[in-house]
């Protein structure tokens, strides 16, 4: 692997989180996007320190956008100042259940990922000699 991969991908990993920014408010400002696009990616390269642990915390972030959208959408409604109209309800129905589904999705790969590295970097148990391994299931019976 080279020296440069991990800071592709953090640049790759800040696009997506940015692009997920972008879709979530409805076509936000571009000031906005390349700001949270920039955030993301220097977050990512102090984190970072390999491609696992870059979308890792892209994952990550991925799930807590997905969190966060269905807030937005009644913020954003409710910033109308009217009753909300069915179609607006059939909205924030649509954003709370993918939402939820995507969130759930999106953590759960993110802690996989965690779980995945933290393992990777583990120090391997010594083993010790001396000590026959038995199966465990079964005792030893002695006869009496």
């Amino acid at each position: 692997m080279t020296w440069w991969t991990p800071q592709l991908n953090a640049l790759l990993g800040g696009l997506v989180i940015a692009g997920g920014i972008f879709v979530m408010w409805d076509q936000a400002a571009l000031v906005w996007t390349l700001l949270v696009a920039v955030a993301a990616t220097a977050f990512l390269l102090r984190q970072g320190r390999s491609i696992g642990a870059v979308w890792a915390w892209t994952t990550l972030g991925l799930g807590i956008e997905s969190m966060t959208w269905p807030i937005v959408t009644m913020v954003r409604i409710r910033m109308e100042g009217i009753q909300a109209t069915e179609e607006q309800m059939g909205t924030i129905l649509n954003a709370v259940l993918f939402g939820l589904f995507t969130s759930v999705f999106w953590v759960t790969f993110a802690l996989g990922l965690f779980k995945r590295l933290r393992a990777q970097n583990a120090p391997l148990a010594p083993v010790e000699k001396g000590q026959p391994a038995t199966p465990r299931g079964k005792k030893k019976r002695s006869r009496a």
